[in-house]
C-alpha cells in the first residue's frame, strides 16, 4: 500500500495540461495565457447573452458621403478632431431620441425605457472588450462627443475608467471599418437593447439616378433584442438613422 509521501500528486499545470490534451491539444506545442479579470467577465457576460438572449440583426446600406462632408467640415488641427464614428454616434442618438422604443432595456421587473440615449462604444483593450459610455449623447455637440469618445477610450485602454462610465448605458456602437472588415454583426451586451455594428466605408457601384454609378457607401447591422424590439420597430429606427446620416450636416 502507498503511503501519503509517496503518491503522485498532479500539480496545478499537469492537471490543465491534462484536461487540454482531452480537447486534442498535445503538450508542448501552445503557449498559455491565463485569463484576466476583463477577459472573464466579458467570456460570461457574452456566452450568457448569446445564449439567453432571443436575437436578430436588421442590415441596411447608408450612403457614406453625408458622414464624410460633414467631417470634412471641421478643422482637423483643433483639439477634439471629430471622426465618421463620432458623427453616427451623435446620429444614433438622434434617431434614439425619434424611436425611443429601441432605447430600452429588458429586465426581470419589466421594459425600462430610458429617458437619455446613453450610448456605449466599444472599444478593444488589451485582454478584452469594454464599452465606456457616452452618457446623454443626444444633449451634447459632435465636438463635444469626439472629445469624450477620446478620453475615454485612451482611459479605457489604460484601465483608468471609474465603473459607472462602463456599466449601464442604453445602446452600444461597434465600429470595425477602420479594419477594412465590410459587415458584421454583434453579440448584444445588456443591458442594452441593441447594438450597432458599423462596416468599413467603401466605394460601390449603386444605382444613381436610374443608371449604374460609384458611390462612397457603408453597410451598418442592428442586432436587437427581441424581448424589447420587434422587425418592424428595429427598421423604424434604422429608418430614423438613415434620415439623420443623410442630414449629418445638420448634427452639431
Amino acid at each position: 500500500m502507498a503511503t501519503q509521501a509517496s503518491i503522485a500528486i498532479p500539480s496545478v499545470k499537469d492537471e490543465t495540461a491534462q484536461a487540454l490534451e482531452l480537447l486534442g491539444i498535445a503538450r508542448g506545442r501552445y503557449d498559455l495565457v491565463p485569463l484576466d479579470g476583463v477577459r472573464k467577465v466579458v467570456a460570461k457576460r457574452l456566452t450568457e447573452a448569446a445564449r439567453d438572449i432571443p436575437h436578430f440583426p436588421l442590415v441596411v446600406h447608408l450612403a457614406a458621403q453625408p458622414l464624410l462632408d460633414a467631417r470634412a467640415a471641421y478643422d482637423p488641427q483643433e483639439a477634439g478632431k471629430v471622426s465618421v464614428n463620432d458623427l453616427l454616434i451623435a446620429a444614433v442618438a438622434r434617431a434614439l431620441v425619434a424611436v425611443p422604443e429601441v432605447n430600452a432595456s429588458f429586465t426581470e421587473h419589466g421594459l425600462v425605457r430610458h429617458h437619455h440615449a446613453d450610448v456605449a462604444v466599444a472599444v478593444a483593450i488589451p485582454g478584452g472588450l469594454i464599452t465606456p459610455i457616452v452618457r446623454e449623447a443626444e444633449t451634447k455637440s459632435v465636438r463635444q462627443i469626439a472629445i469624450e469618445v477620446r478620453d475615454l477610450a485612451d482611459r479605457a485602454k489604460r484601465k483608468r475608467l471609474k465603473p459607472d462610465e462602463y456599466n449601464g448605458g442604453s445602446f452600444c456602437v461597434s465600429n470595425l471599418g477602420m479594419f477594412g472588415v465590410s459587415s458584421f454583426g454583434s453579440i448584444l451586451n445588456p443591458p442594452h437593447g441593441a447594438i450597432l455594428s458599423v462596416g468599413a466605408v467603401e466605394e460601390r457601384v449603386v444605382a444613381i439616378d436610374g443608371a449604374p454609378g460609384v458611390a462612397k457607401m457603408m453597410t451598418v447591422t442592428l442586432t436587437c433584442d427581441h424581448r424589447v424590439i420587434d422587425g418592424a420597430t428595429g427598421a423604424r429606427w434604422l429608418q430614423a438613422l438613415a434620415a439623420a446620416v443623410a442630414d449629418a450636416s445638420s448634427l452639431s
